[in-house]
């Protein structure tokens, strides 16, 4: 329930502040956004696991990711190498236009693997009670499609290869970034390796 506690907590005040955020242009981030195209896309869908879809993604998610790899002076907010020069430069008008193209463009559909549904779905929709794991429609929905005012990503569509990474890096606390709070560090410390492959994997298939 302590968990359950904190995400609410955080949503509550991540609503509270949403509109805070610039606003963004899509159009003039298409052109902007056309030298990420290499990694994740010509229109925000990524060949590779290794990178992540941004196509659908919310914008306030998308320009909190990209402020945090610009960092602090040592960039350790979080510290993704291979972003690091290509944000580095960007104003905060750049990080607004490029979060909108990037929000405006249709995500792919994923698909679960068969035999991890029955896993993935219970951890997604209930968690696990016996190790204090939470549940994640709390602020990725029903349908994985997020919370953008409160800025939760929408994980359906995305690479489970991905979702694991990302995971295991809150786990093990190689990634930190989602606040004082500690949500997502709080909530993956508790998962096995099969409960992190079984809910990304269940996540992605989600529309």
């Amino acid at each position: 329930m302590k968990n359950l506690g904190t995400v609410l907590l955080v949503t509550a005040a991540m609503l509270a502040g949403a509109s805070a955020q610039a606003a963004g242009d899509a159009e003039a981030g298409k052109a902007k956004a056309a030298v990420c195209a290499g990694c994740h896309g010509a229109d925000g869908n990524s060949p590779s696991a290794e990178f992540p879809n941004l196509a659908g993604q919310n914008e306030k998610y998308l320009v909190k990711q990209i402020l945090d790899i610009q960092g602090d002076a040592d960039g350790s907010r979080r510290p993704v190498p291979v972003m690091a020069a290509m944000v580095a430069g960007l104003s905060a008008q750049d990080i607004a236009d490029i979060a909108a193209f990037y929000a405006a463009q249709q995500p792919a559909r994923g698909m679960a693997s068969k035999d991890l549904v029955e896993l993935g779905e219970r951890v997604y929709r209930a968690g696990n009670l016996e190790t204090g794991v939470a549940a994640c429609t709390a602020c990725h929905s029903p349908t994985g499609a997020g919370n953008a005012p409160a800025g939760f990503p929408r994980l359906s569509g995305q690479h489970p290869g991905y979702m694991e990474k990302q995971l295991a890096a809150f786990r093990n606390g190689s990634r930190a970034n989602d606040g004082d709070a500690r949500v997502m560090r709080d909530v993956a410390r508790f998962m096995s390796d099969e409960e992190i492959r079984a809910v990304s994997s269940y996540a992605s298939g989600l529309y």
